[in-house]
Order: C-alpha cells, then structure tokens, then sequence
C-alpha cells in the first residue's frame, strides 16, 4: 500500500455496483476502483451489513457469497480497513443527523459513513448516493454521476 490513510471509502452502492456485473454502474465502479488499487481503502461493519443485505438479495448466493469473501480477503491483506461503528463514531453520526436536519432522506448507516470519511480524512468515496456530495464533506465522490 502506499499509505496507511484509506484513500477511497466504499459506500454500500459501491460494493453493490462491484459485484453485479449487471449493474448499470458497474464499469463506472470497477474503472474508479482500479484507478485506487494500491492504496489503502476503507468502508463499515455498517455499510457491509447493508451490502452483504443487498448482494445476498440481488445475486446467485454462490456468487454473492464469493464476492463477500473477496472483501473478507482484502482485510486479511491490508488492502481494506473495515472501521467499527463504535459509541464514540455513532455520536459522530448522531451530530451528522442534527447538522442535516434538512435532509431527512440521509439513511443513519450514510451518517456513520460521514463520520468514518471525517475521522479519516479520507480523500475519495465511490458512491453512487448524492448525498454523500451535499454534505459538505471535504471529499470527491466519485464516479460524478450528476446529470447521470
């Protein structure tokens, strides 16, 4: 790795546009992805509950299951940081939620993802979700999808 900073967060969008190759965002996913393949990129034990819910949803089980342990391999190599949603970060997101008051839609688990990207100052996030983009998080989401 380059760094011991996560460069790229992946956001549950991320992991979901990954793993199904019939996904309409799946080449803009993959080409970001590889773009950031050896730096160091980080996600949550809450957006992988959330990702591991939808891909087990979306996909073969045989194919779900192996991408999931694709992930589990990335961890064990150091290649992705699996951060906790401890007490201190859920009050973080707590903070988040009370800050975008005007924005009811943002789901707890993007809130948590705002204070993990926060705590980390991490540069880059691969998401689909605007709202990671009016959150005046200093970060690029990538890929740019307005307009999309």
């Amino acid at each position: 790795m380059d760094s011991d900073r996560p460069e790229l967060f992946l956001d549950t969008w991320a992991w979901v546009a990954l793993a199904d190759r019939r996904d309409q965002w799946n080449r803009a996913a993959t080409e970001v992805y590889l773009r950031y393949s050896r730096t160091l990129h980080a996600t949550s034990d809450f957006v992988l509950d959330e990702a591991i819910s939808q891909l087990f949803l979306r996909l073969p089980f045989a194919h779900a299951s192996q991408f999931v342990d694709q992930i589990w391999a990335a961890r064990d190599d150091g290649r992705l940081m699996i951060v906790p949603i401890s007490e201190g970060r859920f009050a973080a997101a707590w903070e988040w939620r009370l800050r975008l008051r005007d924005k009811p839609r943002v789901s707890f688990t993007d809130l948590t993802s705002f204070a993990v990207i926060d705590e980390f100052a991490i540069p880059n996030v691969l998401t689909g979700d605007q709202h990671f983009g009016q959150a005046g998080l200093r970060c690029k989401v990538l890929p740019n999808l307005v307009g999309a």
